[in-house]
């Protein structure tokens, strides 16, 4: 019976930081390519690449990027609660054969 917090508790945990991190990721990527772009003869490229990774997005997300990366965020919480789900269910199998 104290199982059960405990896995809400972890499932909780690694779906929020699950779904924490494509927006880090893709906030990391923008300012970075941002603060590339100053450099004129960076500037092209950086632009560029902005305007790809605003397109990958858009693609998710039927035409906004925003939602393309909260489909993308939703879809890394989902697949951190299924792997937290499989450790924690391999935890207690692995602790019932010693």
């Amino acid at each position: 019976m104290n199982a059960l917090p405990a896995l809400v508790r972890s499932l909780f945990l690694a779906s929020l930081l699950s779904f924490v991190l494509p927006w880090a990721s893709v906030g990391l990527g923008w300012v970075s390519l941002r603060a590339i772009a100053i450099v004129p003869e960076l500037g092209a490229i950086a632009r560029s690449s902005m305007e790809a990774v605003r397109a990958v997005l858009s693609t998710f997300g039927s035409g906004h990027p925003l939602a393309g990366l909260m489909a993308i965020a939703l879809a890394f919480s989902f697949v951190g609660a299924m792997f937290d789900t499989f450790a924690f269910y391999r935890d207690g199998a692995w602790r019932r054969t010693q």
